[in-house]
């Protein structure tokens, strides 16, 4: 048998690990969960933003039920680029669904350059039908395109002769015949862009980078 001297017992439950009031632990918990959603929040602001794709505007490259994310810094420490995927506010020339409020498509024209259509023999007087998408009156390569989007009735109407504005940018979708972008609207304004899509989330089996 062990026997415990008076000193040693108070010695024993001073050191014996106190339980922390409810309240305590409470506060403890929302102060973290207040931190993990501010991170969330700011993330979300600055950073990264997901976002699901609800037509086929951009298909063969983006799918109905996608889901991406765009880098939201990407144009603060660079330029835009021709071929870049962009998130971007829907541009007041854009009178479609109201509920729509931001558009994903691909940058083809960039500020000063001349953009037009090539014609295709093929069209004859097609409205619906046109050639290769030309840049200060040359042909640009989009490899990222099948060729039937790039020239034919799969291209879609053609482009309006015109030079992009400063600032502002030329979008088409890749699903040429079917998507509504700056043939309709117009060039957009480089204030309108959320940011570049650089990843492809959902389906998992088919996650790449942009």
């Amino acid at each position: 048998m062990t026997t415990t001297s008076p000193g040693q017992a108070r010695q024993d439950r001073q050191e014996a690990p106190r339980r922390r009031p409810f309240y305590r632990r409470a506060l403890e918990w929302v102060v973290i969960l207040a931190i993990a959603a501010g991170c969330a929040i700011g993330i979300k602001t600055y950073l990264i933003q997901a976002f699901f794709i609800p037509s086929g505007s951009m298909i063969p490259t983006l799918k109905i039920g996608n889901r991406i994310l765009v880098d939201k810094l990407s144009y603060d420490f660079g330029p835009v680029h021709r071929g870049d995927i962009v998130v971007f506010r829907k541009p007041p020339t854009d009178v479609g669904d109201p509920q729509v409020q931001d558009l994903v498509k691909r940058v083809v024209g960039l500020p000063g350059e001349t953009i037009s259509s090539a014609p295709d023999p093929a069209c004859g007087s097609d409205p619906f039908c046109s050639g290769p998408v030309l840049i200060n009156g040359k042909p640009i390569p989009e490899p990222y395109l099948p060729a039937y989007h790039r020239s034919g009735p799969g291209a879609g109407p053609p482009i309006r002769t015109q030079v992009i504005p400063p600032g502002h940018y030329f979008v088409m979708g890749d699903n040429r015949s079917d998507s509504k972008d700056s043939r309709a609207f117009g060039p957009i304004s480089g204030s309108l862009i959320v940011g570049k899509v650089v990843l492809r989330v959902w389906p998992l089996t088919a996650i790449r980078t942009y």
